[in-house]
């Protein structure tokens, strides 16, 4: 059974860091594109990064470029997300997804979410 699993989130200060990991189980990431999604409150998904197969070409929306970086371990068949100088503002359900990088990019669609991890940035 395809599974992606979000862990790593938590309660965090202004300015501070998290790292979150995204895990697959009953499939390889070998080449599979993968992306961050987040989600806050009354508010729509938005996609946050993406990292190509090979981890050669990372994207970002506008509000985190800079702060995030997306990495990947294909050993450990393993998505993360280093999230840094995080603001209140970034508090959101985080989800890792499989996709297409301009689907995901262009319309912010995706084909399989995972369940998500909660991150909350409070002062």
């Amino acid at each position: 059974q395809l599974q992606l699993v979000e862990s790593g989130g938590g309660l965090v200060q202004p300015g501070g860091s998290l790292r979150l990991s995204c895990a697959a189980s009953g499939f390889t990431l070998d080449y599979i594109v993968i992306g961050w999604f987040r989600q806050a409150p009354g508010k729509k998904i938005e996609m946050v990064a993406v990292i190509s197969w090979g981890g050669s070409s990372a994207f970002y929306s506008d509000a985190v470029k800079g702060r995030f970086t997306i990495s990947r371990d294909n050993t450990k068949n393993t998505v993360y997300l280093q999230m840094d100088k995080l603001k209140p503002e970034d508090t959101a359900v985080y989800h890792c997804a499989t996709g297409g990088i301009a689907a995901m990019r262009a319309f912010g669609n995706y084909d399989h979410l995972g369940q998500g991890t909660q991150v909350t940035v409070y002062s």
